[in-house]
């Protein structure tokens, strides 16, 4: 598998694809790199050379925030919010939607699954043993 920025990307799809599994590098970004080195972005990942790889790292550090420098920035961002006390800042803090969505229904995968009312198991009835 070829590293590029570090991250393992998969050798059998197309390289415009394979540049998606690095975070922060999505298809448009995908797209303008390849452009600016003038790689055919319908190459696999596995026959790119190692000066090809070495010119994709390359531009891609110069052109974009990726990997640990993004979620470093995402988490500064979110904990900004958090601090000057925003209604967004306090919806990420309790977990719930940020953006405007119900909550009556519906949102589950932001609250976690539904807590259970007043189911239990019965605990199983001993008899006596007969004679």
């Amino acid at each position: 598998m070829p590293r590029i920025v570090g991250i393992e990307v998969p050798k059998e799809k197309r390289i415009e694809v394979a540049l998606g599994y690095i975070f922060g590098v999505g298809p448009t970004l995908s797209k303008k790199v390849l452009g600016m080195t003038k790689i055919d972005p319908n190459k696999r990942a596995k026959d790119l050379t190692d000066e090809e790889i070495g010119k994709l790292t390359q531009t891609i550090q110069a052109t974009a925030k990726i990997e640990g420098d993004l979620r470093r920035e995402m988490t500064a961002n979110i904990k900004r919010l958090i601090d000057i006390g925003s209604y967004r800042g306090l919806r990420h803090k309790r977990g719930l939607p940020v953006r405007g969505q119900r909550t009556r229904t519906n949102a589950r995968s932001r609250k976690g699954p539904r807590p259970r009312v007043g189911v239990r198991k019965r605990a199983k009835m001993t008899t006596a043993p007969s004679r």
